[in-house]
């Protein structure tokens, strides 16, 4: 029977066993150096358990295992039925194991685990069973020659790939990443944040089971500055799928440059606006949407709507409802209570960031309206209440830079033009929010505002079904739909002469 109850979580939590063990050709193998770090919880601090640290030798032995699978065709040469089949069963697994997964990731990163469930593990089998329903139903091309020669234009796998994902949707965003690079062909190296790897180490073992061949899906836990580096240097890796911060996408950049040129997708910052204006068409439902877009998962989402741009004359009236959802809804509390709807920072040195810029909003002079402080400090966890900020100015630090945790910033604005300078004055291109009850208005602010998705009264794009990434310093690429194919394919010209 499903969990349900706080008590079932915790009878679950204690009956739980680990798999820690990187993940290299088809076994779980330790790390070469034998070396472990360990894997803490951030609802009360307790050690889970220590993970494999793998470094620049893992990776070699992980490259030689996925280079040997993609050049034999064990997958890449089945026909799309046959690996469509595989995906479709992977898909199937996940949602079978569900709740060990939703724990796992819970217990890793500090997530609710209701959340985790139903947004994070639903949305991990969503994604490997619709590119496993598109692997099908993708169609090369026929150049128009005419009648004396044939040019076909071709997809074809790019390789062996790496993919680096970041702490605060472990799960989720692997899928993203692995599910069009699987059904293209590809042999992957997933490396998972050394803060939330355990959930990765797990799937291997699913999609073992699901069919993924020997060799085709290697895990390898362990820390950016070592195993990442190592993946972003190799010479025989033809690409790099990273999401993460700007600053560490960067690396991957260079890594490229000073390596074999591999191609590279980044899906980094974001500083999203949340524009609210007069017209908004209902603003107690446009209040919670924008509580809930800043303090879900506790603020750490790449799309946190953590810059409340709200027309001057409606500002005090809708920071109050802001104030009142987080008091009243989202309030820290432990992680697997099915009532909770917000947990923890993922470790302490997250807490630590998120309490600095909490600090520096104030020394700049902003308005700390509410919240600001850490709670549940006797659990031993890493807990943030709700922190909204009043009368910030776009040139201080808390609207500018990432913060990646729960904290609000609210600025002002009197007319559209201004709304939409504020919006497109960050370094960040990700995501952005309107709420009109114009639609002519809200179709050309659209038009001018510089992010990768625009929601029109709504704080959620469709990620499956849309493509998803930044302008900017917000990365390189997109992921979601089918255009996330073309980022593991490369296409081939072949001309015929036929007369």
């Amino acid at each position: 029977m499903a969990a349900v109850t706080l008590e079932d979580w915790q009878k679950m939590r204690d009956g739980l066993s680990y798999r820690n063990q990187a993940f290299i050709d088809g076994k779980y193998v330790n790390s070469a150096s034998g070396k472990t770090f360990e894997c803490i919880s951030p609802i009360d601090g307790r050690l889970l358990v220590k993970v494999a640290e793998c470094d620049k030798e893992d990776v070699n032995r992980a490259v030689i295992a996925a280079r040997r699978a993609f050049e034999s065709g064990v997958w890449a040469d089945q026909s799309p039925a046959a690996r469509k089949a595989v995906m479709l069963k992977l898909a199937r697994l996940i949602r079978e194991n569900e709740d060990e997964l939703a724990l796992l990731e819970t217990l890793d990163m500090g997530k609710p685990v209701t959340l985790a469930k139903a947004f994070d593990m639903n949305g991990v089998a969503d994604s490997f069973q619709w590119f496993g329903e598109a692997i099908d139903k993708i169609y090369d091309e026929i150049a128009p020659l005419g009648n004396t020669a044939l040019g076909l234009i071709t997809r074809e796998p790019l390789g062996v790939i790496g993919a680096v994902v970041p702490w605060n949707f472990p799960l989720l965003m692997a899928s993203w990443k692995l599910a069009p690079m699987l059904v293209s062909g590809n042999s992957v190296i997933l490396k998972p944040a050394e803060q939330s790897p355990l959930t990765a180490i797990r799937l291997a073992e699913l999609a073992m089971e699901a069919g993924i061949p020997e060799g085709v899906l290697n895990v390898l836990p362990g820390y950016g500055e070592t195993a990442g580096q190592a993946i972003g240097m190799h010479m025989d890796i033809d690409a790099v799928s990273f999401t993460g911060s700007t600053e560490v996408g960067k690396y991957f950049l260079q890594y490229s440059g000073k390596s074999n040129m591999k191609s590279i997708s980044l899906e980094c910052g974001g500083k999203t606006p949340n524009i609210v204006m007069k017209d908004a068409p209902n603003l107690d439902a446009a209040a919670q949407a924008a509580g809930m877009a800043i303090f879900f998962n506790s603020g750490q989402v790449c799309i946190a709507s953590s810059r409340l741009v709200v027309e001057e004359s409606i500002k005090d009236e809708f920071l109050e409802k802001v104030k009142a959802f987080g008091q009243a809804a989202m309030q820290p509390g432990d992680p697997l209570d099915p009532n909770t709807l917000m947990g923890t920072m993922v470790d302490k040195t997250q807490t630590a960031r998120v309490m600095g810029y909490i600090e520096a909003g104030q020394k700049e002079g902003a308005t700390l309206y509410s919240g600001g402080k850490q709670v549940r400090q006797n659990t031993g966890g890493e807990y943030i209440e709700p922190t909204i900020f009043d009368n910030v100015k776009s040139n201080m630090k808390i609207a500018q830079e990432e913060i990646f945790g729960p904290v609000l910033s609210t600025l002002t604005f009197t007319n559209a033009d201004d709304a939409v300078k504020i919006a497109n004055d960050s370094v960040y291109g990700l995501f952005a929010n309107l709420w009109t009850n114009d639609l002519t208005k809200a179709h050309k602010m659209a038009r001018k505002i510089k992010a990768g998705t625009v929601t029109i009264n709504n704080t959620n794009g469709n990620i499956q079904l849309m493509p998803f990434g930044g302008y900017k310093q917000s990365g390189i690429g997109r992921d979601g739909s089918l255009h996330a194919i073309d980022k593991y394919t490369q296409l081939k010209s072949t001309h015929i002469q036929l007369d």
